[in-house]
């Protein structure tokens, strides 16, 4: 049922509470003073602690607030002889679950207990799911063991604490939202949102919408008044993807944020205050866009207070077998196939790729392989035909004959995953059907 802790002076009242509620199947620790539910409460798992207010050596009502302060998920009911208003508010204001009469409210007891030990088990389950959620989106989420990737992770723990701004660069592809996400978990506002915006979504009129909120009436389809990202975010952190794309006048209001923690919503006349971390992300030179002026000067500098650059898949190749191997799993389970995994072709073929869509392109080029596995192990035929050319080409042995072959095998495979079924094979292959129709009978596939 639940542990809980009786403090009380007066034996006598100990044991009545004691018999009732244990009547209910809970599991009962008792104390006739603070200090001595002090170290009860230090040393065993309780949930709800049912307190006298006048103890020999202290108040029950602060008691609480050092509960509370201790044990966040711990539940305090107090009990009085004299009940009144003002003890009852500050009570409360410490953090008590309820406020009770001794001897008038017993029968209310056992009900008001059910109800703390239901609210300790809720808060319980959410402090595992965001335990899971921080586990899931934390910096053990960003896999590689190459000193590049590393580097870039031991910058982020670094300024993960703080709550300076950050800004992360990189190629499209790199895993910049991944690490915003870490470094938000990293950081003292990981209980609150966590919101991400690509600029490059939006034209300039529906970006200020989006990111700063507009009053009903502002424009036209402004029928109520909406809350921007910013202050939907407030609290926690805002990612802010591609940054290079916004537009120069939107720049301005940004700075002001960083600057002075205030945004006017479209269409307001007063400014609204907000606690919110800033990440952005681009692929872009800032640097150079400043020097066309295109980006602003003074935002730049406030966002590049802390630069993390994240490498590219082709300069950290040992990280290759780790990814692919994740992905791999990750859409064998979605996907409910078994694969084992893959064969030393086909990751020599994963090695030699260029990969200029990085982390995002192998985890696409591995949903595909697992669609198209036709055993347990991934072979070199599941690989896109500019990959299984580019192993083709790395050996020196190119020709139309060869590249032939590779279509031909290609779409046959795709023709046995499909069970012959030539519609969906074609949207599989991104061809049209009748293109399909020429090149069974051009390769003397079986229809």
């Amino acid at each position: 049922m639940g542990n809980i802790l009786l403090v009380d002076d007066e034996e006598k009242l100990r044991n009545l509470l004691k018999r009732i509620i244990g009547l209910e199947g809970f599991t009962i620790f008792e104390a006739d003073s603070l200090k001595t539910a002090s170290k009860i409460l230090e040393k065993e798992s309780v949930e709800v602690v049912l307190c006298d207010v006048k103890l020999p050596d202290g108040d029950g009502v602060n008691f609480v607030r050092e509960i509370k302060q201790k044990y966040p998920l711990v539940e305090v009911i107090l009990l009085t002889a004299y009940g009144n208003i003002q003890g009852g508010v500050q009570a409360m204001k410490n953090g008590a679950f309820d406020y009770i009469t001794k001897g008038d409210d017993n029968d209310k007891i056992v009900p008001l207990l059910s109800r703390a030990i239901e609210k300790v088990q809720l808060q319980k389950r959410v402090a595992r799911l965001e335990q899971q959620v921080g586990k899931r989106y934390g910096f053990d989420n960003i896999l590689g063991e190459s000193p590049l990737i590393g580097e870039s992770i031991a910058l982020a723990k670094k300024v993960a604490p703080t709550d300076t701004t950050v800004l992360l660069l990189g190629e499209t592809g790199t895993g910049k939202e991944v690490f915003a996400q870490a470094i938000h978990n990293g950081s003292k506002r990981a209980g609150k949102p966590f919101l991400a915006l690509n600029c490059s979504s939006f034209s300039k009129e529906l970006l200020e919408s989006e990111i700063f909120g507009h009053k009903a009436g502002s424009f036209t389809s402004a029928l109520k008044d909406k809350k921007g990202l910013i202050e939907e975010a407030d609290g926690g952190t805002l990612f802010l993807d591609e940054i290079g794309e916004m537009h120069v006048d939107l720049q301005s209001k940004l700075l002001r944020v960083l600057e002075t923690n205030e945004f006017i919503k479209v269409g307001d006349t007063k400014a609204t205050r907000v606690n919110v971390r800033i990440i952005a992300a681009t692929n872009r030179n800032l640097q150079e866009e400043v020097d066309k002026s295109k980006f602003r000067e003074d935002l730049f500098y406030r966002l590049n207070v802390f630069a993390i650059h994240l490498p590219l898949l082709r300069d950290r190749k040992k990280d290759i077998p780790i990814l692919a191997t994740y992905f791999m799993q990750l859409f064998a389970q979605k996907s409910n196939i078994r694969v084992e995994g893959m064969t030393k072709e086909f990751m020599d073929h994963l090695q030699q790729h260029e990969w200029k869509g990085n982390i995002r392109e192998l985890k696409n080029v591995m949903e595909r392989a697992i669609i198209l596995a036709t055993g347990p192990e991934l072979a070199v035929e599941s690989l896109p035909l500019e990959l299984q050319a580019n192993g083709h080409r790395s050996q020196g042995t190119l020709s139309a004959f060869d590249l032939a072959s590779v279509e031909k095998l290609h779409i046959q495979r795709v023709l046995n995953h499909t069970k012959g079924n030539k519609t969906e094979a074609a949207k599989l292959l991104n061809i049209g059907l009748t293109t399909l129709y020429r090149k069974i009978d051009e390769f003397g596939l079986e229809k």
